[in-house]
């Protein structure tokens, strides 16, 4: 389980170019505890990647400038971001999960599971589990975690 402290260790880029989806996913994890930058666009997502080093990366898939199928190629391709791990946040139907995740992607999320009812967001509850899943798979305890400043 995690905790208010091992949140706030936790910067997070969420990539969406929906400005609602965006403040709604934003807030939600700022409510929890976690660090959050955003990025509207592809490109900006690569940039703010490679100056803020976030833990994890919150891609969507359909962005202006720059594709997020092609954000996370490039974000898998260079050696400073490669080991970041990204989630994809998407509209597009579960059968893209496992093409994404064989480019890269540590996991697939639907956008529509996110906000069952209107009021309440699942993604800090579901990020709890996908965080957990890659710090196991990394061998990776929360006493190990760094302490960002």
């Amino acid at each position: 389980m995690f905790t208010a402290e091992t949140r706030l260790l936790m910067k997070i880029l969420l990539v969406e170019d929906s400005r609602v989806i965006r403040r709604e996913n934003e807030s939600a994890l700022h409510k929890v505890g976690y660090e959050v930058l955003c990025a509207e666009d592809g490109e900006t997502a690569l940039e703010i990647a490679n100056d803020k080093k976030p833990d994890l990366i919150l891609l969507d898939m359909i962005l202006p400038k720059l594709s997020g199928p092609e954000v996370l190629h490039r974000l898998k391709q260079d050696r400073t971001t490669a080991e970041i791990p990204v989630v994809v946040l998407s509209s597009l139907t579960e059968k893209n999960r496992q093409k994404l995740v064989e480019e890269g992607a540590e996991d697939y999320i639907e956008k529509n599971s996110l906000m069952p009812v209107p009021g309440m967001n699942l993604l800090p509850k579901m990020l709890e589990n996908i965080i957990c899943r890659i710090n196991r798979k990394r061998g990776v305890a929360f006493s190990d975690v760094p302490l960002h400043e």
